[in-house]
């Protein structure tokens, strides 16, 4: 059992449920988005090909590292990073997809955050494809639950849609050994964090280990067949002055088995502004931030947490 909410993308499509919606990302911000329409053979593809690509060998998988990226694109290896401070470094290894834009594309010659190729397995024939067709279906997904997003909000459907326009994104594969039997103090899969950007659709295997912060206790998140786990980012919770909640959150495998998941970070246009929306700050009241971009935001936060004080 789950307190959190499951929520139908075909009804909120014909703007069902969008009440309890709002409800959901002013509580906990979380939430299981069902009926998505991104097929299960999709789906299957890039899980088959994610966890051939974490059965090579370490050298294959350094071969393609993000030191040899400039823009963030590649394999990250067990315990690189430490996402709650002052614990011990994350028991996960990963590997970063973006979109795929050359040295001559705009957001590239812009300088736009993270923005270039991808690196992809020479040995694996198989991953770029299934990667590929997952990162566009899951855009797709995205695009349309921000219409539903723009409701909850009391905004017109089509309010995001130039902010859906050519949008950046992150996909990251996610594998996690089981939880040693005795972890240091502190120690487990991915420590307590927020997400930066705008939306989260996580993809998570049958292990669990997933919990939201809430209420002041660690709320379970487990695997529902056939869903996705949505939650609020960072600069949505900006956009919306906080009346949406951007959730800390943790991995703890206690599986006792291997624990692959795969989030996929929707960001939207780097250069559109990110300014307090209509409705979010109340008469009288000044935003809570100053304005920005999604790039600029991305930035912020990419140097706040690995560029040292």
């Amino acid at each position: 059992m789950t307190a959190l909410r499951v929520f139908d993308l075909a009804d909120l499509d014909r703007s069902l449920g969008i009440g309890e919606l709002r409800s959901a990302c002013m509580g906990i911000g979380f939430f299981y988005l069902t009926n998505h329409g991104i097929p299960a053979s999709i789906i299957a593809a890039a899980e088959a090909e994610m966890k051939s690509f974490f059965a090579l060998p370490l050298e294959e998988r350094m071969a393609i590292s993000l030191a040899h990226s400039n823009c963030h694109h590649g394999y990250e290896p067990m315990k690189a990073q430490t996402l709650e401070p002052g614990m011990p470094p994350d028991l996960k290894e990963g590997f970063y997809i973006g979109n795929e834009l050359d040295d001559e594309h705009p957001y590239v010659k812009a300088g736009y955050f993270n923005m270039g190729p991808n690196q992809w397995p020479a040995s694996l024939p198989g991953f770029r494809p299934a990667m590929e067709a997952y990162f566009a279906a899951l855009e797709g997904c995205a695009r349309r639950l921000m219409r539903a997003m723009a409701l909850s909000l009391n905004l017109p459907a089509y309010h995001f849609d130039e902010f859906c326009s050519d949008p950046m994104s992150v996909l990251r594969l996610l594998h996690y050994p089981p939880q040693p039997a005795n972890p240091q103090p502190g120690e487990k899969g991915c420590g307590a964090h927020t997400d930066w950007g705008c939306l989260t659709l996580l993809w998570q295997d049958d292990n669990g280990g997933l919990q939201a912060h809430s209420g002041g206790e660690w709320i379970d998140a487990p695997p529902i067949p056939g869903t996705f786990v949505v939650n609020i980012g960072d600069m949505f919770a900006r956009w919306t002055n906080n009346l949406y909640r951007s959730t800390l959150h943790r991995v703890i495998n206690k599986s006792g088995k291997e624990r692959y998941s795969m989030p996929y970070f929707f960001e939207g246009s780097p250069g559109y502004p990110v300014v307090a929306l209509p409705g979010c700050v109340a008469a009288g009241e000044q935003p809570k931030y100053a304005p920005t971009t999604v790039s600029e935001h991305l930035t912020e936060m990419y140097r706040a947490t690995f560029t040292p004080v």
